[in-house]
């Protein structure tokens, strides 16, 4: 197996998370979590991953702060895993993420799931990003800025 190379300390807060869930079966693992999956078996079976591959992401994932890990309520000797609040923030990644599968690899006609909002059952809208005033923002409107000199200005 390959060793791979920690971003832990680097300067850029796009490859320091990635430490935590840049591979593919830990975004799934907390994808599955927020639709309620809890139990080691209930990932496995959903995800069809070995046990070792899924004992080690789940490990990472509470080692990260993005899981925790809760006695079962049923009383019974097993545990859950649960998202923490760092682990919900993941919530617009996925949304990102499902919406750009959506556009991008789905076929024409393609059967797929889509969000929809619990209280209106109405498919929600896609996520933007705005600048501070309210205008729609893309790729070209944006530049990266030293945090520390904003805070002078």
């Amino acid at each position: 197996m390959v060793k791979r190379t920690s971003h832990q300390s680097a300067d850029c807060l796009i490859a320091r998370p990635l430490d935590a869930i840049g591979d593919w079966w830990s975004l799934l693992i907390v994808r599955d979590a927020f639709d309620g999956l809890r139990r080691f078996g209930e990932f496995q079976k959903s995800l069809g991953v070995a046990k070792n591959i899924l004992s080690a992401r789940l490990r990472n994932l509470v080692t990260h702060g993005i899981l925790e890990t809760v006695p079962a309520p049923d009383g019974s000797a097993h545990h859950e895993y649960v998202l923490t609040q760092k682990g919900r923030g993941l919530f617009y990644v996925l949304i990102a993420l499902r919406q750009w599968g959506e556009t991008y690899f789905s076929g024409p006609g393609e059967p797929y799931t889509f969000m929809v909002d619990t209280e209106s059952g109405r498919p929600i809208r896609r996520l933007e990003v705005h600048a501070e005033d309210g205008r729609l923002l893309a790729p070209g409107d944006t530049r990266l800025a030293d945090f520390r000199n904003q805070e002078n200005s």
